[in-house]
């Protein structure tokens, strides 16, 4: 099915969508724009069609990663997002992060820090770092969830949630997390991360999530240890408890050439068929994202193109030369429109910017096809 959204009233908030702002930020992008006729391989085609808005949060003491941004009742962008500090480098998310929040009066705008939401709590089990934010509107109330650890490494990795009345807080937490791994030997032993969240047919919620398996992690070689995959649990109320479906995985792609393997999945419904967004791990390479659609949160279609590479809509130069990942969009998400629940603008972290780390990019969801 193909969305192309030309309504002039399809965003309904505030004044963001006046034509000045539109053009503004086409004249901006538009020298940035870049067309595949410039590589010398044809280029895969792509799910979404998108328009380049560009590095709306970057702050010149951290990096930044893990942007959910949501409507608020007030008609701005509110955005939830991970950071650490610069000099820990880009591996400083499993051993510090925390999560703050960031408010823009439209899409197209910067966003301003306005707090840090979550910190690493001693004597927890999210002790050590606070990652992967997920922020949901459920019933009037909002909902957090997010990755913690308690010893500055993957094995200790745990989903939980935080919940509020108001995306100002005040946000409480509850004392365990949400969702833990599996028993020894099964196939997500080692942790749980990366949750991804919508309420299914039969009114539960279902609650993906990343693993993998400890032993297989620990023997691997190369540059990418392990297979990640993804699981299904379900629960009657947001805050759980959440029941894995499944002594299996359902999303595996392990028998797959290349390792090949998928993370930061963003999963949402339409027109009665669930849909995941996530990034490639070796189906077709390590910068595209890729779509996968199910009508029952279980059996999943072979993937395809969601995005391409960043340098496929931007180019920003050569990058430093310790940012080993720059070129392509990581953790995408989307801001969904509050009607119809469809996207409208996609979210995502990429290294670089103006102050060598990494920063929220956002792009403007043009049309799509499903």
């Amino acid at each position: 099915m193909m969305r192309i959204e030309e309504q002039e009233d399809r965003y309904s908030r505030r004044y963001f969508i006046q034509s000045g702002v539109l053009l503004l930020a086409g004249i901006l992008q538009g020298n940035n724009l870049k067309a595949w006729n410039t590589h010398s391989v044809p280029a895969p085609s792509p799910a979404f069609t998108l328009k380049p808005i560009g590095r709306t949060l970057q702050l010149d003491e951290f990096y930044i990663w893990c942007s959910s941004p949501i409507w608020g009742e007030d008609g701005w962008v509110h955005l939830f997002y991970s950071r650490w500090k610069k000099e820990k480098g880009m591996s400083g998310w499993i051993r510090g992060s925390e999560i703050a929040h960031a408010i823009a009066d439209t899409p197209y705008s910067s966003f301003k820090h306005h707090s840090v939401v979550l910190q690493p709590r001693l004597g927890h089990w999210d002790s050590t770092t606070c990652h992967n934010p997920l922020i949901k509107k459920i019933d009037g109330k909002y909902y957090l969830f997010y990755m913690g650890n308690s010893n500055g490494k993957t094995d200790t990795k745990r989903i939980g949630v935080a919940y509020a009345e108001r995306l100002e807080g005040p946000w409480h937490r509850p004392d365990q997390p949400c969702l833990l791994p599996g028993a020894t030997g099964s196939w997500d032993d080692h942790c749980t991360t990366n949750p991804a969240l919508l309420r299914g047919h039969d009114g539960k919620y279902w609650m993906f999530y990343k693993s993998w398996n400890t032993s297989e992690y620990q023997q691997a070689t190369g540059a990418v240890r392990g297979n990640r995959k993804y699981g299904l649990a379900k629960a009657d109320h947001p805050l759980g408890p959440y029941e894995k479906v499944s002594d299996n995985a359902v999303i595996d792609f392990s028998n797959r050439p290349n390792n090949a393997q998928l993370e930061d999945a963003f999963v949402w419904e339409e027109d009665g068929t669930y849909f995941m967004v996530a990034r490639d791990m070796g189906f077709y390479n390590h910068e595209f994202g890729l779509l996968l659609s199910s009508m029952d949160g279980i059996n999943w279609s072979e993937p395809k193109v969601a995005y391409l590479d960043m340098k496929s809509y931007v180019s920003e130069g050569k990058p430093a030369p310790h940012l080993k990942r720059f070129g392509r969009l990581e953790r995408p998400m989307f801001l969904l429109d509050e009607v119809t629940g469809r996207p409208q603008f996609l979210f995502g972290a990429t290294q670089g910017g103006d102050y060598a780390t990494s920063t929220a990019f956002v792009f403007e969801i043009l049309s799509y096809k499903l």
